[in-house]
């Protein structure tokens, strides 16, 4: 009995210590806690999707479009926060890792989690390119190119038209 309350409570804390680590010093209504590995994907029909997301949200999202470079609502943003899956709220990157490549489209050298995106191999257009999608609902973000800055040298190429923006809560220090 003795064994099995021990591996009972060392699984306990083996799967608590096991979460993933936030590298943002703030928290947002949408940041889900638990890893990918955890999360329950989110399964829509198209029409499901085609009802709840915007046209030019679903043409990026679902039928894996790119929107205008340099017309992207997130690309000069510069405030403190989080952005999350446009389509599923799911936290994606943080404004830590934000920087300008004048590119046209809002940049990042990391991920926030590296559960939190799926990439795969992408030879449309006659390129050879790794695409970006949430690891929740499987939306379209971008693409991840190796001639980013340090420290990773990644940059994350996302439509802004695929996320949403959760700003820093401040500390209650901050609004004296």
């Amino acid at each position: 009995m003795k064994k099995i309350s021990f591996l009972f409570l060392f699984s306990v804390v083996l799967f608590a210590c096991s979460g993933t680590s936030q590298k943002s010093s703030f928290q947002t209504q949408s940041a889900l806690t638990t890893s990918a590995d955890t999360i329950a994907p989110i399964k829509k029909s198209d029409d499901e999707w085609k009802s709840e997301l915007s046209a030019e949200t679903y043409w990026v999202m679902r039928e894996r479009g790119t929107e205008r470079p340099f017309t992207g609502k997130w690309l000069t943003n510069k405030k403190d926060g989080q952005y999350v899956c446009a389509a599923c709220g799911y936290p994606l990157f943080s404004s830590e890792a934000k920087y300008d490549t004048e590119c046209g489209w809002p940049s990042f050298y990391e991920s926030l989690d590296k559960s939190h995106v799926k990439e795969i191999v992408d030879n449309s257009h006659g390129m050879h390119r790794i695409e970006i999608r949430c690891a929740r609902c499987d939306g379209h973000l971008g693409h991840i190119f190796n001639d980013g800055p340090r420290p990773t040298g990644m940059r994350y190429c996302i439509n802004s038209v695929s996320l949403d923006f959760v700003p820093a809560k401040k500390d209650s220090m901050d609004k004296k």
